[in-house]
C-alpha cells in the first residue's frame, strides 16, 4: 500500500467518526439523521443516474438493505441520546465485525483463521471493558441496547450488502441505490412516526446535516476506491481506526471523560477488529 492510499484511508476513517460526531453534536438526533437521511436521496441519485437500472433479482436486496439500515440509524441515534460518542462508538462499531464474522462462518460456510479467531476473543474482550464502564463511571445504561442494536443491524445489512453486490455485479450502482432508499425509507418513516416537527428549523442544523450525509458517502467511497488498488483485508482493517478517530474527538471536541479503562477497551477494539479484518 502506498503513502497516499495510506492517508486515503486514514482521511475515511475520520470522516466516519466525523458523521457520527455531527450526528451527536446536534440538540436533536434523530433530526440530524433525518436531514442526513434526506440528503442521501440526491447524493444517491447523482451516483445511478447514468448507470444501468439493476436487474429484477438485485431490488428485494436493495429494499433489505435499505429496511435494515432504518433500524440502524435508529437504534444509533438513540444511543448518542444516552451516551457518550467515545463510548458508543466503539460499542457499536466493534461489535458488528464480531458478529458477522460469527454468523458468516456458521451460515455462509466462511473460514476463520486462528489470527480471526484471535481477533474475536480481543474484541468480545474490548466490548466487555467498554460495556463495563458504562456501570462504573455511572453513565446511562441504556445507552447498551441501543449501541449493542445498532451493531447487529450494522451486520446484518453488511452481509446483506456483500452479498446484494454479488448479485448485482456493479457495487457502485447496488450502493448508489441503498442510498436512495435508505434515505426515502428512514426520512419518511421518522417524519411519520414524530411529525414534522421532528425537523430541526434552524439553517445550521440542515448545513451540518448535510455536510455529514457528504461525509457518509465520502468514508464510504475513498474505501471502496482504495480496495480497487490495495489489498481489501488490509484497507478494511485501517479503516477501522475511525473507532479511535470517534474516542479523540469525543474526548477533545465534546470534552467527554477519558479514564485509562475507557482508553484501553478502545485499544483492544481496535486491535480486535483488525486481526479479524486480516
Amino acid at each position: 500500500m502506498s503513502i497516499g492510499v495510506l492517508f486515503a484511508v486514514l482521511a475515511a476513517a475520520f470522516l466516519h467518526a466525523l458523521w457520527n460526531a455531527l450526528i451527536k453534536l446536534g440538540t436533536s438526533k434523530v433530526g440530524g439523521m433525518v436531514i442526513l437521511s434526506i440528503a442521501e436521496v440526491p447524493i444517491g441519485l447523482a451516483v445511478v443516474l447514468w448507470r444501468p437500472i439493476p436487474a429484477a433479482e438485485v431490488w428485494p436486496w436493495v429494499f433489505a438493505a435499505g429496511c435494515t439500515h432504518f433500524f440502524y440509524k435508529l437504534f444509533l441515534t438513540y444511543a448518542y441520546d444516552r451516551g457518550d460518542l467515545s463510548r458508543v462508538y466503539p460499542i457499536a462499531r466493534g461489535a458488528a465485525p464480531m458478529v458477522v464474522a460469527l454468523v458468516g462462518a456458521v451460515f455462509l460456510a466462511d473460514r476463520i483463521s486462528p489470527m480471526q479467531y484471535a481477533g474475536i476473543g480481543v474484541l468480545g474482550l474490548g466490548i466487555a471493558l467498554m460495556a463495563r464502564g458504562v456501570f462504573t463511571d455511572g453513565e446511562s445504561r441504556r445507552l447498551l441496547p441501543f449501541a449493542l442494536g445498532s451493531a447487529l443491524a450494522t451486520a446484518t445489512y453488511t452481509m446483506i450488502d456483500g452479498l446484494g453486490a454479488r448479485v448485482s455485479g456493479d457495487a457502485v450502482t447496488y450502493v448508489g441505490w441503498v442510498f436512495v432508499v435508505d434515505g426515502m425509507l428512514f426520512s419518511s418513516g421518522m417524519l411519520a412516526m414524530r411529525g414534522w416537527a421532528v425537523l430541526p428549523a434552524a439553517p445550521r442544523a440542515w448545513v451540518v446535516g448535510g455536510f455529514a450525509s457528504a461525509a457518509s458517502y465520502g468514508a464510504y467511497a475513498i474505501s471502496i476506491w482504495a480496495m480497487t488498488i490495495a489489498p481489501i483485508a488490509v484497507v478494511a482493517a485501517l479503516r477501522e481506526t475511525s473507532i479511535l478517530f470517534a474516542v479523540l474527538i469525543g474526548w477533545l471536541a465534546f470534552g467527554e471523560r477519558m479514564t485509562r479503562g475507557k482508553a484501553v477497551a478502545a485499544g483492544l477494539i481496535v486491535a480486535g477488529v483488525m486481526l479479524t479484518r486480516l
